[in-house]
């Protein structure tokens, strides 16, 4: 059977606490025995691995489920049938997850939580739209949440009472940061609270996560320089958006139509007098 290569993208997202995103389907690869800095979260979108962590080897076939490698630790990994095995990584460090809880993860690498499964889907699916940072910083605080569950039993605390004060707050950050934009870790230094818990409340007063009321704002100011008669590829960088195609996407989903189109004039109809 002939030799067929991989097929790979990888790339560094403006995400802190993302090393690197790799995406790859492998049909005869065989990884040598390795090291990484950084963790190592997997998961598989189809076929199935084998791969040997500290001494110990382990088979993954559970599309269901989540591989998480820590750093420092030896570990290989290989294809087990002739189709192969697509997989997505991300390569975290180590201020997203502590290396002391290295040693629960070499006890149980592979975790059956299709929860965590689609929570870290959806990070995916974030990091590979340029310009959806604040989205992605807070599906990854959700991922780590979520990891921090199984490596230490770590729950999270519900909103309280201060719930509605700190949603307020936040909000009052990001309409004062429209365009600039505002990072989660800047929200919570400044709010004196954790990223989750910020999410939790502002999503629990408002009805929706703070990146989609960020996106909705900018939506907002997009039209009124539409009208304006500003370019699309103008408004899309003045309001902050990553680019005209950043503005097209979210805007058609909104309003419905493009921002060109959205912007192009329209004379109002002849009326007949009789």
């Amino acid at each position: 059977m002939a030799h067929r290569p991989p097929t790979i993208s990888a790339w560094r997202p403006p995400v802190p606490g993302i090393a690197e995103v790799f995406h790859a389907h492998f049909t005869d690869h065989a990884y040598p025995a390795h090291t990484h800095d950084t963790w190592d979260l997997m998961i598989l979108d189809d076929g199935a691995v084998d791969f040997g962590l500290d001494r110990r080897r382990h088979a993954a076939a559970d599309l269901s489920a989540v591989l998480l490698l820590p750093p420092g630790v030896r570990h290989d990994g290989r294809t087990v049938t002739a189709a192969g095995f697509r997989k997505r990584v991300l390569y975290l460090d180590t201020t997203v997850l502590p290396e002391r809880l290295t040693g629960k993860a070499v006890d149980a690498p592979i975790l059956a939580d299709p929860l965590l499964r689609h929570r870290i889907h959806r990070l995916h699916a974030a990091v590979g739209h340029p310009g959806e940072v604040l989205e992605a910083e807070s599906r990854l605080f959700f991922v780590a949440e979520r990891l921090r569950f199984h490596l230490e039993a770590f729950q999270h605390r519900a909103p309280g009472r201060e719930a509605h004060r700190l949603a307020v707050e936040l909000r009052e950050l990001l309409d004062a940061r429209v365009r600039a934009g505002l990072s989660l870790r800047e929200a919570a230094a400044v709010l004196h609270s954790h990223p989750t818990h910020l999410i939790r409340c502002f999503t629990q007063t408002y009805g929706l996560p703070p990146h989609t009321y960020l996106t909705g704002k900018r939506i907002e100011l997009a039209r009124r320089l539409l009208l304006n008669g500003q370019r699309p590829a103008d408004v899309a960088t003045s309001v902050g958006f990553h680019d005209q195609a950043h503005l097209n996407r979210h805007f058609t989903r909104h309003v419905g139509i493009t921002p060109a189109r959205y912007a192009t004039p329209v004379r109002p109809p002849r009326l007949n007098h009789h």
